[in-house]
C-alpha cells in the first residue's frame, strides 16, 4: 500500500514541468546529444549517397537466385520515416498533452531519433561493406536480358549505374531495420506507459504493444515479396533495429516491467533532487529552531541567576541594616539607664 501511495504521489507531480517552463533547460542539458545526433545524420547522408558498395564477384552460376523480377517497392522509401519517426512522435505528443511532462517528451523524441539514425548508420555501413546482390540483380545488371561476363566469369553490367549500385545493397534490409528501430522503440514506450507488465493480466495492453511490431514485420515481409531482399537480409535487419531500439530506450527510460517504467530516468532524478533540497531546507530550519531554543534557555538561565543574585544582595542589605539598628539601640540603652540613676 505504501508503494502504491508513493507511486501515486510521484504521478501527481506531473504537469509541473512543461515545454514552456523547462523545455529550454532540458534541451541545453542534452546539447551534446543533439550535436552527436546531427553528426549521425551527416554520416548517414554521406554513406548512402556518396560511398559505393563493395562490388562483389557475381558469376553465371550464381544468377539462379538473382533472376527474380525487378518490381516497385510496396512500401516506398519515403514512407519509412513517416511511420518510424512521425507516427511515434505523434504518440509522444499525445502523451505529453495528457501528462505535461517535458522530460518524457524530450527523451522520447531524442531516444527515437538516436535509435533510427544509429540503426541507419550501422545498416548502411554493413550494406556497403558486404555488397550482397539483391534477388533481382540480374535485371539490374542486364536490363535487356543479355548477360555478359569477363574472362574470370564476373558480370559485366550494362545497366543504369545507380540501379546497379543499389543492386549491391541487399544485406541487411534497411526498410526492416528502420521499421524495427522506430516501431520497436514505440512498442517499448507504450508498454511502459500503459504498464503492460503490472501482473494484472490485461491482455488488451499486450495487443496494443504488439501492433507496432506486427507492422514492422509486415514491412520486412514486403521486402521479400518485392524481391528486393533475401529472407536473411530481413531477419538481420529486424535484429539490428530491435536491438538498437532497446539499447536507446533503456538509455532514457527504465525497463517496461519496472515499477517506474511509466516515466523517464530524468523525471525521477528531478524528484529525488527536489526531495533532497526540501530535506536540506527542513534540516536547516530545525537547526535554526534548536539554536533559538538553546539561546532562549541560556537567556532564561541568565535571568534566573540575575534574579537570585539580586535577592541575595537584598537579603544581605536587610541583615546589615538590622545589625546597624541593633547596635545603635544597644548603645543608647546604657545611656538611658545612667540618666535614670541620676
Amino acid at each position: 500500500m505504501a508503494l502504491i501511495q508513493g507511486l501515486g504521489m510521484r504521478e501527481v507531480q506531473l504537469g509541473q514541468h512543461t515545454v514552456r517552463s523547462h523545455g529550454r533547460e532540458v534541451a541545453r542539458t542534452h546539447m551534446h546529444d543533439w550535436l552527436i545526433l546531427l553528426l549521425l545524420v551527416v554520416i548517414e547522408i554521406v554513406m548512402y549517397a556518396l560511398i559505393d558498395p563493395f562490388y562483389r564477384f557475381v558469376g553465371k552460376d550464381m544468377m539462379t537466385d538473382l533472376k527474380y523480377p525487378l518490381k516497385e517497392n510496396t512500401v516506398p522509401f519515403w514512407a519509412v520515416p513517416v511511420y518510424s519517426l512521425l507516427l511515434p512522435s505523434l504518440v509522444f505528443l499525445f502523451i505529453y498533452y495528457r501528462r505535461r511532462d517535458v522530460y518524457d517528451l524530450h527523451h522520447g523524441i531524442l531516444g527515437l531519433l538516436f535509435a533510427v539514425f544509429i540503426t541507419a548508420v550501422i545498416t548502411d555501413a554493413i550494406k556497403n561493406a558486404v555488397g550482397r546482390p539483391r534477388p533481382d540483380f540480374f535485371w539490374r545488371c542486364f536490363p535487356d536480358g543479355k548477360d555478359v561476363y569477363d574472362s574470370l566469369g564476373n558480370v559485366i553490367c550494362h545497366g543504369q549505374a545507380s540501379v546497379i549500385k543499389e543492386g549491391h545493397k541487399s544485406f541487411p534490409s534497411g526498410h526492416t531495420s528502420g521499421s524495427f528501430a522506430g516501431l520497436g522503440f514505440l512498442s517499448l514506450y507504450l508498454s511502459g506507459k500503459i504498464k503492460v507488465f503490472d501482473r494484472r493480466g490485461h491482455v488488451w495492453k499486450l495487443c496494443i504493444v504488439i501492433l507496432p511490431i506486427l507492422l514492422a514485420c509486415l514491412v520486412g515481409i514486403s521486402r521479400v515479396d518485392d524481391y528486393w531482399h533475401h529472407w536473411q537480409d530481413v531477419f538481420a535487419g529486424g535484429v539490428i533495429g530491435l536491438a538498437i531500439a532497446t539499447f536507446c530506450y533503456l538509455q532514457f527510460f527504465p525497463p517496461p516491467y519496472s515499477d517506474d517504467g511509466w516515466g523517464p530516468y530524468a523525471y525521477f532524478r528531478m524528484l529525488e533532487e527536489r526531495s533532497a533540497q526540501q530535506t536540506n531546507g527542513v534540516n536547516a530550519l530545525n537547526v535554526q529552531v534548536m539554536e533559538a531554543q538553546v539561546l532562549q534557555q541560556q537567556n532564561e538561565q541568565n535571568n534566573q541567576s540575575y534574579t537570585s543574585s539580586e535577592e541575595h544582595d537584598s537579603g544581605l542589605n536587610d541583615l546589615e541594616s538590622g545589625r546597624r539598628k541593633y547596635t545603635s539601640q544597644d548603645m543608647m540603652l546604657p545611656l538611658l539607664l545612667n540618666m535614670s540613676k541620676r
